[in-house]
């Protein structure tokens, strides 16, 4: 680019996508990986032409509103988007994009492994292992759920749930999902489409969130949901933290009504997450890592290049929202 388009970068990000942003913007990078509050975000756009933010800056429509006028293009780093007000960016004329394609597999790795964490108990036997290691014990101690010939409920067959799918299929599970509309017979592979989401948990033994998180889909797992899931079935969410009622599941953990749970995203996170899925031992918990690989960050990073190039070239962004 002739003249290099000025772009803020609000976190540190990975050597490949700091390199490529550097030789093609005027770059201000966050070396320090300090997160901006809202404040600080509109100070230092200030005279900025493009943001690339992460999902530690939400960009509600204050934000937004006090922005400077030199900002033309918001390239968010992640795949979800619920932390951005899309209409208060088109008021604006702002554009705004995304990067859905990148964090397919790492996701879709982490999905299969809360599975089966939650499944064979692997977070109750590392802590004993932690502690010393076990002494003999009853023969059905530490007993856990085989996976092979399970049904697995997808709620939201998207890239990941596709993805999750392709996974499960190979340790022997038969895949059920809903999506509002059935997928043509190739991306389906053999999967059994659901119309409605209530007859989707009703054949779940295991069931996997992959669903945004929008007004339609948050407290989506509630209590009278959690209820038509088969007896002792395993929860697992991927998606957004908001997209399950925390009250009624933990509920139906310490019952015995859900048999387990392995969870990457919750509320509130990472600070203001509901204490009582740490003091239940049938929870298998991971700190919001399912995009955190090298490839898959990198990846998220170069995408959301890609969408500020074509923009500055005067194409269209690739992940365009709004």
């Amino acid at each position: 680019m002739a003249n290099k388009p000025i772009l803020l970068i609000t976190r540190d990000m990975p050597p490949l996508v700091e390199a490529r942003a550097i030789e093609n913007y005027t770059a201000r990078l966050n070396r320090e990986d300090k997160i901006y509050d809202a404040e600080g975000l509109i100070a230092a756009a200030e005279g900025v032409d493009a943001l690339l933010t992460c999902g530690t800056e939400p960009l509600p429509r204050e934000t937004f509103e006090s922005l400077p006028k030199s900002v033309k293009i918001v390239a968010c780093f992640t795949a979800g988007y619920d932390h951005v007000d899309l209409a208060a960016a088109e008021a604006r004329n702002i554009v705004v994009t995304n990067a859905p394609d990148a964090l397919t597999d790492a996701v879709a790795d982490i999905t299969l492994l809360l599975l089966l964490g939650a499944a064979r108990r692997a977070g109750e036997g590392e802590a004993i292992m932690r502690r010393g290691g076990w002494i003999d014990k009853h023969l059905l101690a530490m007993t856990g759920s085989e996976i092979s010939g399970k049904r697995l409920g997808i709620l939201g067959m998207g890239r990941i749930g596709r993805a999750a799918a392709t996974r499960a299929r190979a340790f022997g599970m038969e895949i059920h999902y809903h999506n509002r509309s059935r997928l043509a017979a190739d991306w389906e592979g053999g999967a059994i489409w659901h119309k409605n989401a209530e007859s989707l948990l009703g054949c779940s033994d295991f069931l996997s969130l992959h669903c945004p998180s929008n007004a339609e889909s948050r407290n989506f797992l509630d209590e009278r949901r959690i209820g038509l899931l088969p007896q002792g079935a395993i929860v697992i969410n991927t998606a957004r933290g908001d997209v399950v009622d925390d009250t009624a599941l933990i509920a139906a953990l310490e019952s015995g009504r859900v048999q387990a749970a392995g969870l990457d995203v919750y509320r509130g996170e990472p600070h203001n997450i509901h204490p009582g899925y740490a003091r239940l031992p049938n929870t298998f918990l991971l700190p919001h890592i399912g995009s955190a690989t090298l490839v898959a960050r990198s990846g998220m990073g170069l995408q959301a290049l890609d969408n500020l190039d074509a923009y500055f070239a005067g194409k269209q962004p690739p992940n365009r929202l709004v």
